[in-house]
């Protein structure tokens, strides 16, 4: 397994509100988290900071509790997630300056051939097997429910003047249902996780274009790229290649 990640401040932000954590090859628990926080001067960065940090450590202190099973995988990570947005969520009341923050939350818990994702809010989790990039998340967002009310074109969703506005994010309310599910995870697959910064400057055809002709360092490609193309956003990439 080949594990690369990458963050940084794009062309536009004065500080990366962006979080992650990657395990490393030899950590039993193959554990990766990306979140983009939002809210207010260090508001974005201290959600983001709070919920990997949450996250991280409620699944590595429980998952020696639990049966390794599909359902016992998704309770965990479900159980993770609102535990990290309570903790965002508190915080936020804790200081005026925090009280607009929240951040999106990707998880992707690979065991036995099968990656169990929890997902809230507009950062992504794609797959790539054979020639093929499939977007595995949802986007809990305005335009993607024009998208699926059919009032919008994907097209059109891509360039829409409200495409960052949220149906749901991170420690915005006490309570949060994430987007929890199992997915195969076989040889040769790759795992995308990625922060808004990068989907809304690439397209997902370009982005396999880019990983594809980029074998050695597609992280750093994935991010010139998507400076070339304004960096309007913090972008932030996880790259897990099944190998």
């Amino acid at each position: 397994m080949r594990i690369l990640a990458k963050s940084d401040i794009g062309k536009a932000r004065e500080m990366n509100q962006d979080s992650f954590y990657v395990s490393s090859e030899e950590d039993e628990v193959k554990l990766f988290i990306l979140a983009d926080g939002m809210g207010g001067y260090k508001g974005g960065e201290i959600a983001s900071s709070i919920a990997v940090n949450c996250t991280k450590n409620y699944i590595i202190n429980n998952i020696s509790k639990i049966k390794k099973e599909k359902e016992e995988f998704l309770n965990l990570i479900n159980s993770a997630v609102e535990y990290a947005n309570l903790i965002v969520h508190e915080k936020s009341k804790e200081d005026i300056e925090l009280h607009d923050m929240g951040t999106t939350l990707d998880i992707c818990l690979i065991y036995n051939n099968r990656v169990f994702i929890g997902h809230v809010g507009d950062s992504r989790v794609y797959r790539i097997r054979k020639n093929i990039i499939r977007k595995l998340t949802t986007d809990h967002s305005y335009v993607e429910k024009l998208v699926k009310e059919g009032t919008i074109t994907k097209e059109e969703a891509y360039n829409h003047p409200k495409k960052n506005m949220l149906m749901k994010a991170l420690g915005c309310n006490t309570l949060v249902e994430p987007d929890v599910m199992c997915k195969g995870f076989l040889k040769d697959d790759i795992l995308l996780m990625c922060s808004d910064g990068l989907t809304n400057m690439i397209k997902d055809n370009e982005i396999y274009k880019i990983l594809l002709e980029n074998p050695e360092d597609p992280a750093t490609a994935l991010i010139k790229k998507a400076n070339e193309n304004g960096g309007y956003d913090n972008i932030t990439t996880i790259i897990v290649d099944n190998v």
